[in-house]
């Protein structure tokens, strides 16, 4: 037998029979069949959790990355052993990808659990997968090290400079508008995500790989190097060594992610202009620590954090520039006076630490001074009022200030089907004024929440030169979007909220000034409507398997969509 140290390595959690020394002598017997050597045997194990997939092109570079994260495992002492989980390919899923974080999350954190590591390198990159291993890893609370794949290069079309996905959507609405050919939108569309890695702009991925270092769980400077870069693979290696190091002198998620932090990570999400599905991922992630992220405290955050980087799709650059112009470091440096400066990283240096180093270049055309902001608010805002009583989310640094404060009629859309069946009929009623509204699109939605909230310009309107108007939904929209869009409308209609209630040709008041969104409805006409209404969803009676669960479990947007069951349990 093996005088591997109890409790540690493969000694670690053991398959139960009935007898602990059988059971390590049976691990050592089967781990040996892997040709491991008895001294190998005897390591500490570090996981290394990977979300490779030929469903996702973001991880293609995987393979190449994960064998630098186990070089460095080697180096500090431990054994690496890799372990498969679910993979979240954003654009590969159907209804939406957030229907699948919670299950990756519930994956993640029952894999670390369930087998023997002392600690683990969780690698993702593409939008869900971040925060679906950020909340596994809090949930199971072992040693861990987030690594991101890091965004894609960008390309070119001609002289003009793309990268996925802003780019996608600003060309895409150019055809719809007959601006350019279907032969020219088919030569951009093989030229705009031409390397592995996540979007080149600060969307999702990008806003989550920022918010995972800010918090602490990525190692400091790592967030925004490009996928295809020497540095990646520098990072990698790095990170697995910091979990090696860990294994002795274990740092968990919990002291690393705290309300310090937390507020740290939303400092950095508003002056980034940051997607706003990160509101959603960092409010589930902070909730499997017991951490509430209130939406009145977002707005007071964002009232006094100044929008400092100049990205799409809320500038005019990309992931790569924001490298190169200092990343995340440079813009907490900018942010000092406003963060929590205690907190620790995955390093067990403290962020007041990490900013006393030497800052190095800072690219002020990307990366602007606290003196001298882009926006002196921040980019997220969120809205209250009789049409959404527990919140809304409206990404201001990405729309147009003229629309800010505007009355006008609602076209409402009852569904995606209804959407896509109508939107670009010619005898369509609707203005520029008009407000557009999309019903039935929340998490617990037939839909599942998904990224619908871009409502597309009509075409008797686009093709008019019409670029932007109001749209309003219970769903959510891409981080590389961008338009005067009020999204994550709570409670949903779905479940009854006063979405449900709007009709064709109320009038809808947006006030960003004033942080509201009124349906100007009196209350005796809404409960009418109330009355009236015939749920929408199907019966619970008629799912199974995983969506039923979700269908079941899902909370609303405010709560980040979690799962309840899958939160803390209050003690005693």
């Amino acid at each position: 037998m093996s005088d591997t140290k109890a409790g540690r390595g493969l000694a670690r959690g053991l398959t139960n029979y009935g007898d602990p020394d059988f059971s390590v002598y049976l691990r050592n017997s089967f781990a040996a069949s892997m040709g491991y050597s008895r001294e190998v045997l005897q390591k500490p194990i570090v996981g290394i959790a990977n979300s490779a997939s030929g469903f996702n092109n973001c991880h293609r570079h995987f393979p190449e990355l994960i064998d630098a994260v186990k070089r460095g495992v080697l180096l500090g002492g431990g054994l690496p052993i890799e372990f498969p989980t679910i993979s979240l390919g954003e654009v590969f899923l159907n209804p939406t990808s957030l229907k699948f974080r919670n299950l990756m999350a519930m994956d993640t954190e029952e894999m670390v659990r369930a087998q023997p590591m002392d600690a683990v390198v969780l690698v993702g990159g593409c939008d869900k997968t971040v925060p679906a291993q950020l909340m596994g890893a809090a949930s199971a609370d072992l040693p861990a090290v987030q690594l991101v794949a890091g965004p894609m290069m960008t390309s070119r079309y001609g002289t003009e400079r793309l990268g996925a996905c802003t780019d996608c959507r600003r060309f895409w609405g150019k055809y719809r508008a007959g601006e350019i050919s279907t032969e020219q939108i088919n030569d951009i569309e093989g030229r705009l995500a031409t390397t592995a890695g996540t979007c080149a702009v600060m969307g999702t991925a990008s806003t989550m790989a920022c918010i995972a270092e800010t918090l602490g769980m990525s190692l400091p400077g790592t967030a925004a190097i490009p996928a295809v870069h020497a540095d990646r693979l520098r990072a990698a290696e790095a990170s697995g060594l910091a979990a090696a190091r860990m294994i002795d002198h274990p740092i968990r998620p919990s002291e690393v992610i705290t309300a310090k932090s937390v507020e740290n990570a939303i400092r950095v999400l508003l002056a980034l202009g940051g997607s706003t599905n990160a509101i959603i991922h960092l409010t589930a992630v902070a909730g499997r620590l017991g951490i509430d992220i209130g939406l009145e405290r977002l707005n007071a955050l964002s009232d006094e954090t100044p929008v400092l980087v100049n990205l799409k799709p809320v500038g005019e650059y990309y992931m790569e520039d924001f490298f190169f112009a200092g990343g995340v470091g440079a813009v907490l440096r900018e942010l000092k006076p406003l963060l929590h400066l205690d907190t620790i990283s995955v390093t067990g240096e403290t962020l007041g630490d990490r900013l006393e180093q030497d800052p190095g270049y800072v690219d002020r055309r990307v990366i602007a001074s606290a003196d001298a902001p882009l926006e002196p608010q921040g980019g997220l805002v969120a809205l209250f009022g009789n049409l959404a009583p527990r919140g809304a989310i409206l990404k201001r640094s990405a729309a147009d200030k003229t629309l800010f404060e505007h009355e006008g009629r609602a076209i409402v859309f009852s569904s995606l089907a209804d959407l896509a069946a109508r939107v670009d009929d010619p005898d369509l009623d609707i203005t520029a004024d008009d407000i557009m509204v999309l019903q039935n699109a929340g998490p617990k939605s037939a839909s599942g929440m998904p990224e619908a909230g871009y409502l597309p310009i009509p075409r008797k309107l686009s093709s008019k030169g019409v670029k932007d108007m109001i749209r309003v939904s219970d769903a959510r929209m891409s981080g590389t979007a961008f338009g005067t869009i009020v999204l994550h409308v709570t409670p949903e209609a779905a479940v009854g909220g006063t979405l449900a209630l709007v009709r064709t040709g109320d009038r809808i008041r947006l006030s960003v000034s004033e942080k509201r969104i009124e349906l100007l409805v009196d209350d005796a006409e809404l409960e009418r409507r109330k009355a009236e209404r015939q749920p929408e969803t199907v019966p619970l009676d008629q799912r199974r398997g995983y969506d039923w669960l979700y269908a079941s479990e899902v909370l609303q947007a405010d709560e980040g969509c979690d799962f309840g069951f899958l939160k803390p349990r209050p003690e005693g």
